[in-house]
C-alpha cells in the first residue's frame, strides 16, 4: 500500500508541476515570447539548431540590456521535423500562446509555404532566417506578415547561374528537388539562362529520400552538360556527391549548389568523397571573412561563452542560419520598441518602418519596406566551399 500511495503522490506532484509549467507558457510570466518552428531533429536539424543559437545569443544581449518595453524575451521551440502538416499545427499552437509576438522559421520552403495561410489568418509575424523560396515572401497576402533575412531564390538562381557562366561553364544542367523550393529555383535559373540566350542542358527532378542520382548525372552528361546546378537539402545533397564521386574521374561534373546542403550533417557524411568532387555553394555570411570584423569578434566571443567548446568562428556550424537569426531577433526587438506594444499588427507595421540597423550580416538601410520584405539581395551573396577540416570558407579563401 505504501508503494501505491507513494506512486500516486508522485503522479499528482508531476501533474501539478506540468500544469504550472504549461500555464506559465500560456498565461505568460510577462516575458515576450518568440517562437521557433524548425526541423530540430531530422535531416536538417543542424540548420534548426544554428537558428536557435543565433536567436538565443541575440535574446541574451537584449535581456541583459533590460529587455524590450521593460520585459524580457523568451524563446519557445517547436520541432516540425520538415513536415508541413506538423508545421501548420505548430503555428496554430503558437498563435494561441499568450504574449507571442513572432515566430522564427527554419530551412524548409515547403513547410513555410504550407504555413502561410494560417500565419495570415492568425496574424502571426513570420521571421524567415533560411527558407529561400521566392513565394515565402512574395505571397500575395496583404498585409504581408512574412519578413526575411535570407536568400531569395529569385536572386539566388541568377547568382548561381551567373557565377557558373563567369567560371567558363556553358551548358548547365538543373538537378532539382521536386518541391516548391525546387520549382522556384527552376524558374529563376531558367530565366537567368534565357537572359543570356541559353537553355538548361537538362532539367532533372528527384524526390526527398532518393537513394541514387547516378542515372540523373548520366542523363545530364548525355545532354552535353558541363556543370550540375544542384538544389537539394543535406540528405539528398549527400546522395548527389556520393553518386558523382563514385563515377570514373573523366565522367564527373562540377557541382554548383544552393545552400540547403549545409543544413544537416552533410560534411560528416561526405568528407571521404568530397576530395573527388568540385563542389561550391551559395552562402551569405562567413565568420571567417566577415564584412564587419569588430561586430563579428564580439559575436564569436558571446558564442564561445554561451556554447563552451567553441574556440573560434570555424566552430560555428551552418553559419548563415546563426547570423540571420541573430539579426532578425534584433530587428524584431527594434520593431517592438518602435511600436510600443507587442500587438502583432502594430509590430508588423513597425518592421516596415525601421530606418536602419547595424547588423552582423550588413548595415540595413532600411531592412524592410511596405514594398519589400526581403532584407538581402544578390550583393550579399558569396560562393563558399568546405575546406579539408570541414569548415565552410569563402571560395576566395581556399588558397
Amino acid at each position: 500500500m505504501k508503494t501505491i500511495y507513494s506512486v500516486l503522490i508522485t503522479v499528482i506532484c508531476l501533474t501539478l508541476f506540468f500544469s504550472i509549467f504549461v500555464s506559465g507558457l500560456k498565461a505568460g510570466n510577462n516575458n515576450i515570447v518568440i517562437g521557433l518552428d524548425a526541423d530540430m531533429s531530422s535531416g536538417s536539424a543542424r540548420a534548426g539548431n544554428a537558428i536557435k543559437r543565433g536567436a538565443r545569443i541575440a535574446i541574451d544581449e537584449i535581456n541583459k540590456g533590460g529587455g524590450v518595453l521593460g520585459r524580457h524575451l523568451q524563446l519557445v521551440i517547436k520541432d516540425h521535423h520538415g513536415n508541413p502538416a506538423r508545421g501548420i499545427d505548430n503555428i496554430d499552437e503558437f498563435s494561441q500562446m499568450e504574449n507571442l509576438v513572432a515566430v522564427l522559421g527554419g530551412l524548409h520552403t515547403p513547410v513555410a509555404m504550407a504555413e502561410l495561410k494560417i500565419l495570415h489568418e492568425k496574424k502571426v509575424i513570420y521571421l524567415c532566417p533560411w527558407a529561400a523560396g521566392t513565394p515565402v515572401i512574395k505571397n500575395n497576402y496583404s498585409p504581408n506578415y512574412a519578413f526575411r533575412v535570407s536568400v531569395r531564390d529569385e536572386y539566388a538562381g541568377g547568382f548561381l547561374i551567373g557565377k557558373a557562366l563567369e567560371a567558363g561553364f556553358k551548358r548547365p544542367a538543373l538537378l532539382l528537388e521536386q518541391t516548391g523550393w525546387g520549382r522556384s529555383n527552376k524558374r529563376s535559373m531558367t530565366r537567368a539562362l534565357q537572359a543570356k540566350g541559353l537553355e538548361p542542358a537538362g532539367l532533372l527532378w528527384f524526390n526527398w529520400g532518393v537513394r541514387d542520382l547516378t542515372a540523373h548525372i548520366h542523363t545530364a552528361k548525355k545532354a552535353g552538360a558541363d556543370v550540375i546546378m544542384l538544389v537539394a537539402n543535406a540528405p539528398e545533397g549527400i546522395v548527389a556527391v556520393k553518386s558523382m564521386a563514385a563515377l570514373p574521374e573523366k565522367e564527373r561534373l562540377p557541382i554548383r549548389s544552393h545552400w540547403g546542403i549545409t543544413g544537416g550533417r552533410f560534411y560528416e557524411k561526405t568528407k571521404n568523397w568530397l576530395p573527388n568532387v568540385d563542389l561550391e555553394f551559395l552562402q551569405t555570411y562567413s565568420f571567417l571573412n566577415p564584412v564587419f570584423p569588430d561586430r563579428n569578434e564580439k559575436f564569436i566571443e558571446r558564442y564561445r561563452e554561451k556554447y563552451p567548446g567553441s574556440t573560434s568562428g570555424k566552430d560555428i556550424f551552418s553559419p548563415v542560419g546563426t547570423a540571420h537569426a541573430y539579426d532578425l531577433v534584433h530587428l524584431l526587438a527594434l520593431a517592438v520598441k518602435k511600436a510600443g506594444t507587442i500587438d502583432r499588427a502594430w509590430v508588423r507595421n513597425a518592421l516596415e518602418q525601421i530606418e536602419s540597423y547595424k547588423g552582423l550580416v550588413k548595415n540595413y538601410t532600411p531592412p524592410f519596406s511596405p514594398q519589400m520584405h526581403d532584407a538581402l539581395d544578390v550583393n550579399d551573396f558569396i560562393l563558399a566551399m568546405y575546406n579539408a577540416r570541414g569548415n565552410i570558407v569563402p571560395v576566395r579563401m581556399k588558397h
